[in-house]
């Protein structure tokens, strides 16, 4: 396990495993929204994106976070492990509401200039909570259709159904005697 997309509808917590993920195994932790979204929400062109992304992807180790089919035949042809965060939609909701009143409160950015504000949020026709509301079934729909797909056989494919599900599957990477480990301080082997 070197190379992870970790994927989910909108809210699920793909940044936030994939970051433990990074630390975890200690590689680069890529977010592909950072990568697509410039100032003031502003989609990149298809080909500046997909670019970046190529770019991204030629390290021979990484976890990138996101869902983007418009990228998904250069991420998963580089990736041997998608995890997929398939949660309640109850669930995400909640978490998604509190994530965004914190992150508009608090005037976070989340990347390249651009934040959430609670009337975008909750107002706009543009809401993120109405997109995940709106994009639930058929995200879900196109992971299950993915994982079943025998063009994917070659990808380790987990499915975390619970976040009990995940802390102890992350869990169990984090314990992994089997993993590597770099060399700390001077008493270093070659």
């Amino acid at each position: 396990m070197q190379r992870i997309n970790v994927v989910g509808v909108t809210g699920s917590g793909k940044t936030t495993m994939a970051r433990r993920l990074s630390a975890a195994l200690q590689i680069p932790h890529i977010e592909l929204d950072a990568l697509y979204w410039a100032p003031n929400w502003e989609p990149a062109p298809v080909e500046v994106f997909r670019a970046r992304v190529a770019d991204v992807l030629q390290g021979d180790a990484w976890v990138i976070d996101g869902n983007y089919s418009l990228a998904r035949d250069l991420t998963w042809q580089r990736v041997d492990t998608v995890v997929w965060l398939d949660y309640r939609l109850a669930l995400i909701m909640v978490r998604l509401l509190h994530r965004t009143l914190r992150r508009s409160l608090a005037h976070e950015e989340l990347w390249n200039e651009n934040y959430e504000n609670l009337s975008r949020a909750l107002l706009s026709r543009d809401s993120i909570l109405l997109y995940a509301l709106q994009s639930f079934s058929r995200r879900r729909r196109t992971y299950q259709a993915l994982f079943a797909d025998p063009a994917h056989a070659h990808l380790e494919k987990i499915r975390l159904p619970s976040p009990r599900a995940a802390r102890r599957w992350l869990a169990g990477v984090e314990n992994d005697p089997t993993r590597p480990r770099p060399a700390t301080g001077s008493s270093a082997v070659d």
